[in-house]
């Protein structure tokens, strides 16, 4: 085998380093880029678990709400509603 002439290795060396230039800038970036969205996915992560929390302090709050006491202690303050007395309770029949 006839080895390459030296103008054909001042071609080749230059372009090899810039190929193994690239390739290490392109490592670099692809690095950042995944630390980059590996950040936003826990901030993501971080709200939806905000979300979640404010979601069972509402779901509690729901059921808070609808307790026979809650609506006992409503319909009397804001309505002047009372309970009538067993006496006056009529039963319909079907």
């Amino acid at each position: 085998m006839k080895p390459l002439p030296r103008t054909a290795l001042w071609l080749i060396v230059p372009l090899l380093w810039l190929g193994v230039l690239a390739t290490a800038v392109g490592a670099i970036y692809t690095k950042h880029r995944a630390r980059e969205l590996f950040v936003e996915l826990e901030r993501l992560n971080r709200g939806r678990d905000e979300l979640e929390a404010e979601w069972g302090r509402l779901q509690l709050e729901q059921s808070a709400w609808s307790t026979y006491a809650y609506v006992e202690r409503i319909a009397d303050a804001r309505l002047h509603m009372s309970t009538p007395p067993a006496g006056a309770i009529e039963i319909a029949p079907p």
